[in-house]
């Protein structure tokens, strides 16, 4: 059945308006997607309807709203085919999820002991790490990336060893696109012992994570990622590991009994949900798994798949125009720059004609330090965009190198 991408972007109320003056042209997907109508309806009927908070009334009101909130971890479990409901955390993103494993490994390490992650991380993935070793002793050590934008797997396989306790890498690259070889990864540092978390942020827009067959301890990503709300996020963690780990915050909802004299901990997942969660959030987030799956992912990845063919190629033909991320296995993100010209004053001229694109060092300034340049320009292509707009964003590129050069 032919991907009938036309009637899918009548889904996205925000791609019909214009941006100064042009046809939003929206091509920035990997630092936000944008949200379907159903998505949108089902955050405005929960205040509409069902306002109210969760897990703690016996009133009518509140407990639909429960039932809709635990849908919404049902729906995730199910897409990611988590073992249990309860491994599934419910966060306010893949940042706030880094930081909860992190957090928790701080009565788990010592002097000696070692962490392992790659030149490929976006900062939520080094700067928890780094923070963690600051308060445990422990080492941080790093997989070194190629030109190519690839992971040097003979310097994975030499950095491993008895002292690394947790690798934590992620699944795609921000900045690049690149996928990382993550089930040879996870299965290597199991035999040695090593839990393994995968940052699963720029991933799951491209690529349905199946935890079971992955066998990672730990997966996290985003809703905003994959055309549901900001502000809402999953923390996967096997069931052993998220009982060995300490809580990261303290409060309601997180607690079985609580005196001056000694708290005691909520059973999974409450343990690491304190406060009032992100109601709404969790139930957009349901209705995003539920639209992306009636679509099918298979058909998304064929969709973005030839977008990422089609715009390699054309981009390619224009003058001095260098992508770095050329990793043959790759999700549909395009970094580059044309000659010496800075990636911001090409995003600002393609924005004057409505095309929206990332410039800088997209949280990624290891990266970019590697490759010894300020940063990119960043084109991230979702299943709703078309090859009439990678045309718009070629004649855009070479209309701003001609006013630059």
């Amino acid at each position: 059945m032919r991907f009938n991408v036309e009637a899918i972007r009548k889904d996205f109320p925000i791609l019909s308006q214009k941006v100064n003056g042009k046809q939003l042209v929206y091509l920035d997907n990997g630092a936000t997607s944008q949200k379907p109508q159903q998505v949108i309806d089902a955050i405005a009927n929960y205040y509409k309807e069902l306002n109210a908070n969760v897990h703690r009334g016996v009133h009518t009101l509140s407990q639909l709203a429960t039932d809709a909130f635990e849908e919404g971890r049902a729906k995730i479990q199910q897409h990611i085919n988590a073992k249990e409901s309860y491994e599934v955390i419910l966060t306010s993103g893949t940042t706030h999820s880094i930081n909860i494993v992190a957090n928790g490994f701080s009565n788990m390490l010592k002097d000696g002991d070692e962490i392992l992650i790659s030149a490929l991380e976006h900062h939520s993935n080094i700067v928890p790490w780094q923070m963690l070793c600051e308060r445990t002793g422990a080492t941080l050590k790093v997989i070194p990336m190629n030109l190519e934008g690839e992971l040097v797997m003979d310097d994975f396989d030499s950095l491993l060893n008895s002292n690394t306790k947790i690798v934590a890498v992620n699944h795609v690259s921000n900045a690049l696109g690149t996928i990382n070889p993550i089930r040879y990864m996870i299965a290597e540092a199991h035999k040695v012992g090593a839990a393994v978390l995968i940052d699963g942020a720029q991933s799951v827009a491209h690529i349905k994570p199946d935890m079971q067959e992955l066998d990672c301890d730990f997966y996290t990503f985003s809703a905003h990622k994959i055309c549901g709300p900001t502000g809402t996020g999953v923390l996967y963690g096997k069931e052993e590991w998220l009982n060995k780990l300490i809580p990261f915050q303290g409060g309601g909802e997180m607690i079985k009994e609580v005196t001056f004299e000694k708290t005691t901990y909520a059973d999974l997942p409450y343990k690491f949900e304190a406060g009032t969660p992100n109601i709404a959030g969790v139930i957009g987030f349901g209705a995003a798994i539920d639209y992306l799956n009636a679509i099918g992912m298979n058909a998304i990845a064929q969709q973005e798949e030839e977008i990422l063919k089609y715009a390699t190629a054309e981009l390619l033909k224009i003058p001095e125009l260098k992508i770095w991320g050329t990793s043959k296995e790759k999700v549909s993100v395009i970094s580059f720059n044309v000659g010496n010209l800075h990636p911001y004053d090409i995003g600002t001229i393609l924005d004057n004609s409505g095309i929206a694109v990332r410039t800088g060092h997209h949280c990624a300034q290891p990266i970019m330090n590697f490759c010894e340049i300020p940063g990119t320009v960043r084109a991230s292509f979702s299943f709703y965009n078309t090859i009439e707009e990678v045309d718009l964003l070629v004649k855009g590129i070479v209309k701003a190198q001609k006013m630059l050069n």
